[in-house]
């Protein structure tokens, strides 16, 4: 079993901080959240992991990390995660990554293919989208949130985006304690501009023009990395779900050395859901990879 989970010394990375919980010893595994989650997302996760060195960071403007002067856009988060992998001295890691933290997982290991030794991705961005991939319900939303003054309306007056996600974006809703954990970092306008940020990032139709090259760049080495073991968890039962069985046919056919384990009913975010069977399946696969 791991030890009891860390709460670690801010670690100054360019001209802010970024909070990371640390678990454990041995092999460096590294969970990265997604919009408008923190490291707390994976605190049903990691206790069941067994044996590593698992560290979860909170994304640079979220959960207890620094929020400085940035527009916060994919490559921000990019450059503050590469410094702090740097300042941390981290080499030979699995990446684990939900939502936008599996895009940052798949971008940062296609820039530095010799320090990781294996992904795990689940409900995350893992090519550019139509706009027609989206329901009826989604593409209106995506409008807004697109829309200026509407989308600064519907996300930086209100906390509405997180409430949304932790009850609507789930099965089960969490708890009223978590929940608030969730909401912390978010207590007023200022504070919520990373997560209008994040929303609007979505790679549809082309655009952001900047961010679908990064997941072409991404897609390609996807593709090429026959060394790197690739593990894609999958839901159903939710219409939140961004990883489709049709989408998952597609990760099978154009990434290399992929498997896939199907983990049961769930929403978008679904370690709030389904937090054992994350981790017995992300167990399974580093014990049959020998990355730990």
């Amino acid at each position: 079993m791991t030890k009891e989970r860390r709460d670690m010394p801010e670690r100054h990375v360019l001209d802010s901080t970024i909070h990371h919980t640390e678990t454990g010893d041995g092999p460096t595994f590294v969970f990265l959240h997604g919009n408008p989650g923190s490291s707390h997302t994976w605190r049903g996760v990691l206790p069941r992991i067994g044996a590593g060195r698992l560290l979860a960071p909170d994304l640079i403007g979220m959960g207890r990390s620094g929020k400085p002067d940035s527009p916060y856009l994919f490559a921000d988060h990019a450059r503050y995660l590469d410094a702090w992998f740097d300042a941390l001295d981290l080499t030979d890691v699995v990446l684990v990554g939900h939502d936008w933290g599996g895009a940052l997982a798949f971008d940062w290991a296609a820039r530095h293919p010799d320090r990781v030794r294996g992904v795990a991705f689940l409900e995350t961005m893992v090519k550019p989208m139509a706009w027609s991939d989206l329901s009826p319900q989604a593409r209106a939303r995506s409008e807004a949130i697109r829309t200026p003054g509407v989308g600064e309306q519907l996300v930086l007056d209100q906390d509405l985006l997180v409430r949304q996600a932790f009850t609507g974006g789930v099965l089960q809703p969490v708890g009223e304690e978590d929940l608030k954990t969730y909401l912390a970092p978010y207590p007023g306008r200022e504070s919520r501009r990373p997560l209008l940020a994040w929303a609007r990032q979505m790679p549809l139709g082309g655009e952001p023009a900047e961010l679908v090259a990064r997941i072409e760049a991404y897609d390609r080495w996807l593709a090429a990395s026959d060394g790197v073991p690739k593990l894609l968890l999958t839901f159903e039962g939710s219409p939140t779900l961004l990883i489709t069985p049709e989408l998952a046919d597609w990760c099978a056919r154009n990434m290399a050395a992929l498997e896939t384990v199907a983990c049961g009913p769930a929403g978008h975010h679904a370690p709030e859901d389904r937090p054992a069977e994350i981790a017995a399946a992300i167990s399974a696969w580093a014990d049959r990879h020998h990355l730990r």
